[in-house]
Order: structure tokens, then C-alpha cells, then sequence
């Protein structure tokens, strides 16, 4: 799979996380969407390296879901960084 596919599902990855956690991370719907790039970048990564998962296909269950988490993972790491300290 081509680096420009991931940038399409990490895009469409990265708004499913949005959904999965809402909240109050800083940024928009921009934001959001870079971090979901970003996140599915490193789930493949992540999930080709450590796993050895077969992420070739775009319609495979395994490249969505390791897509999906490292943009949860990405999501999570930057509400850490740019939340607000009381």
C-alpha cells in the first residue's frame, strides 16, 4: 500500500478516533485530521515492525485497526501535551 493511501486512511482513521474519544484535546478538525495521519503512519509502522501484520491491502480488518489505534495513541499523546493546567 502506497504512502498516499495512508494519508487517506489515516485521514478518514483519525476522524473514526475523534469519535471514539471526543474531548478536549487543542486543535481543530485540521489538527485532528494531521494527527490522524500521523497516528496511522505509526500504527503500520508499529504494527509491520513489531507484528509482522500484512498491512498491503487497504480493505484488510488488520491495516484499519492498526490505523485506528495509533491515531487513538496519537490522540491521546497530544491531549497530554496541550491540555490545559489548572
Amino acid at each position: 500500500m502506497g504512502f498516499i493511501s495512508w494519508i487517506v486512511l489515516g485521514l478518514i482513521a483519525g476522524a473514526i478516533a475523534k469519535a471514539i474519544k471526543p474531548g478536549e484535546q487543542g486543535g481543530g478538525l485540521i489538527a485532528t485530521l494531521v494527527l490522524g495521519v500521523v497516528g496511522a503512519l505509526l500504527g503500520g509502522w508499529i504494527g509491520s515492525a513489531l507484528f509482522n501484520a500484512d498491512i498491503s491491502s487497504f480493505w484488510s480488518f488488520s491495516t484499519w485497526l492498526l490505523a485506528i489505534g495509533g491515531s487513538l495513541i496519537v490522540l491521546v499523546l497530544w491531549g497530554l501535551f496541550t491540555r490545559k493546567k489548572a
